[in-house]
């Protein structure tokens, strides 16, 4: 194998040296799932390598090339033990991809349970693992389903003993384990588990939008959701108030964090657990996807000695990871940084981080009112909340601090609005705010089966003075494919909208205009909305028609100032 590897240009001779040592310490892994973990090879290269090394075909695996019918004459538990995928059938004989030709136990057992003779193909163990779960998933989860009813009174909690010795059988937690797999694999930011009468509803949110996965049996609801309260050390006595946690865990050698999240509904608790992959890193503001001139300005601001710089958006639309790239541009050895948040999501070398805690009275405004006496030059407080909290950071702003905040708006001018609201007074809104971010995350168009296409006069008829931008001009629509799972999208992009706030902004806050003014004005000095930057986007092929219309928002007055607001970028 090693040797075979080396030839192939896959590995160098002492990285099969470096494998074989640690391969000494214990005999019972292989040398290819060494220089795997090593991340010498690559699961794909180790197949190439079992192919010569066998003499075998090597096939790569698509699910449009898998037949149900062939797919159920092998047993699921069969097909997790030993990661073998039946490929297709011929007469008598059937033709199974497997990543270990050499399991002479899985063909045996293969011959024995279908009764036919078995062909072996070596394919990537990862394509193995994601199809076998992809089409064996449901049928683990259903396993044990059972018409009969139990009625129990809203007040019985049931055998708490049971439940405990449930959460901890192997089938539960195998459950729990794929599904954190499948979300990891698949990109998913949150997995949430719903409770409803007759069944248990599973779905993953990928890049941005919920998605329906195969779901367990709903007689293992309890197990399973006390499984993820075990995991989180939560009190699964407990049913009938919210709670929150956190796990850590390490999910194809990486380390994912887990918020969980249970709120007791009218079936039973719903679990949201929220994924956070440390591994990823931190992304630059121009990892992002900033336009240049926006970034640019932008940039600017952040040179700023003091004063108050807003991300807004709705929930997920990116703005804590926008602050994390915002505070890499201003950490330097001269400054001390400081943030509170809820919770802390990513750890910041050479960034002083706390997180809030309600329950011993820890909040934002009180951990603020603290951090002041710190002597930090950059504050970054997670989320204006209250009154309270936007009173001591605009404070903090005018006492000659940079702080970075969110808030949770629709667009860049909303955001006075809201600080108004909150009962912030003009003059100090205007004395130290520099401006605000709006963002949006839109899908990208799946690169490999993204679609050309002219849009139709009924597609334009609702976009006002933008519709000229996009009359005659091929754009892309979402196709679908085996790359994407068949939803036409892989991945998200940013839209951005920034308002700078100069004379003119300060103005209008003075005599209290309306965001619709405030929004107006900056147009006028060459604001870039969020729906002009995203039929940008669309003009480029980056994302949809349909996307941009999804996630942005804007009335006809507001959503474009002409054919010029193209070159806005």
């Amino acid at each position: 194998m090693g040797d075979i590897l080396v030839q192939r240009g896959a590995v160098t001779p002492e990285q099969v040296g470096d494998a074989v040592d640690m391969q000494a310490d214990d005999r019972t892994k292989r040398l290819g799932d060494v220089l795997v973990g090593l991340g010498h090879a690559s699961s794909a290269d180790i197949a190439a390598a079992l192919a010569d090394q066998y003499g075998l075909p090597l096939r790569g695996l698509r699910e449009s090339d898998l037949e149900p019918a062939v797919t159920r004459l092998v047993p699921a538990e069969l097909a997790f033990r030993h990661q073998v995928l039946p490929l297709g059938r011929t007469g008598d004989l059937l033709v199974v991809a497997m990543a270990d030709p050499t399991n002479l136990t899985a063909l045996d057992d293969l011959r024995f349970v279908t009764g036919l003779r078995v062909e072996t193909v070596v394919a990537d163990a990862e394509e193995v693992r994601r199809l076998v779960e992809d089409q064996y998933l449901h049928q683990v989860m259903g396993a044990g389903d059972s018409d009969d009813v139990q009625v129990l009174s809203e007040d019985d909690d049931g055998d708490l003993s049971d439940v405990q010795s449930m959460a901890r059988e192997a089938l539960v937690v195998r459950l729990v384990n794929l599904l954190l797999r499948q979300a990891v694999a698949e990109r998913a930011s949150d997995i949430h588990i719903e409770p409803f009468e007759r069944e248990l509803v599973v779905r993953l949110r990928i890049d941005g939008v919920l998605r329906d996965v195969p779901a367990p049996s709903k007689r293992l609801q309890a197990a399973i959701i006390s499984r993820v309260k075990i995991m989180a050390e939560m009190d699964i006595a407990e049913r009938r108030l919210p709670q929150d946690g956190r796990i850590k865990v390490r999910v194809e050698g990486r380390e994912i964090d887990l918020r969980i999240s249970t709120v007791p509904t009218l079936y039973g608790e719903s679990v949201v657990m929220r994924l956070l992959d440390r591994d990823t890193g931190l992304m630059s503001l121009e990892g992002l996807g900033f336009p240049e001139a926006t970034r640019a300005r932008f940039e600017k601001l952040l040179k700023t000695p003091y004063g108050i710089l807003l991300s807004t958006g709705p929930t997920g639309s990116g703005k804590t990871t926008t602050l994390y790239g915002a505070l890499q541009q201003v950490v330097s050895p001269t400054r001390k940084v400081i943030t509170i948040e809820d919770p802390v999501e990513y750890q910041l070398h050479g960034v002083n981080q706390i997180a809030v805690r309600p329950r011993i009275g820890l909040t934002f405004a009180e951990g603020l009112r603290h951090i002041l006496r710190q002597d930090p030059d950059v504050i970054m407080v997670g989320e204006i909340r209250d009154h309270e909290t936007a009173d001591i950071a605009i404070h903090s702003a005018l006492t000659g601090h940079l702080v970075f905040s969110t808030l949770h708006t629709n667009d860049s001018a909303g955001a006075i609005a809201r600080l108004l609201d909150m009962g912030i007074e003009p003059f100090l809104v205007a004395s130290s705010l520099e401006g605000v971010l709006a963002q949006r995350l839109v899908r990208r168009l799946c690169p490999a089966c993204k679609r050309a296409y002219e849009a139709s006069d009924a597609e334009l008829s609702d976009l006002g003075p933008l519709r000229s931008w996009l009359r005659g001009v091929e754009l892309y629509a979402p196709a679908g494919c085996d790359e994407c799972r068949g939803t036409g999208y892989r991945g998200r992009v940013g839209l951005y909208e920034l308002l700078v706030v100069d004379e003119a902004v300060q103005e209008l806050i003075l005599r209290r205009a309306s965001s619709q003014e405030i929004k107006e004005s900056a147009q006028s000095r060459g604001l870039v909305t969020l729906r002009e930057e995203g039929w940008q986007k669309v003009l480029d092929g980056i994302t949809s028609l349909e996307e941009v219309t999804r996630v942005t928002h804007e009335d006809e007055a507001a959503m474009g100032v002409g054919d010029d607001a193209r070159g806005g970028e």
